[in-house]
């Protein structure tokens, strides 16, 4: 075997087993599920705000917006090859509609 093939499979053997001996296991002590669920409980009403107030509002103007750029450009490839597209502008609609009343009943679901 060539020195450059020994240094290679030297390489990758220490590659592998040095994070195996270096690592350290990590145990649980006590009730871990009863910790988070007692820590979601806590954090439930300012993650709902957060998410109510700003992610839903910023997807929905991106999905307006991403709407109503298709339904202008399916309109001038109607113009331009006389046949209207209706697949994009309806999926984005399907989203944007689902994202607009999300907030409704995804707290329910979750």
């Amino acid at each position: 075997m060539s020195m450059k093939k020994k240094r290679i499979w030297i390489i990758a053997v220490l590659a592998l087993s040095l994070p195996m001996l270096l690592s350290i296991s990590a145990f649980a002590a006590g009730d871990v599920s009863g910790a988070i669920q007692s820590t979601w409980v806590a954090a439930k009403a300012q993650v709902q705000s957060v998410v109510d107030n700003v992610v839903f509002p910023v997807v929905d103007m991106i999905l307006a917006i991403l709407f109503f750029v298709k339904v202008g450009t399916s309109y001038f490839d109607y113009r331009k090859h006389g046949q209207f597209e209706f697949a994009a502008p309806c999926i984005l609609f399907g989203c944007l509609i689902f994202t607009l009343t999300a907030p409704m009943y995804i707290w329910t679901i979750i």
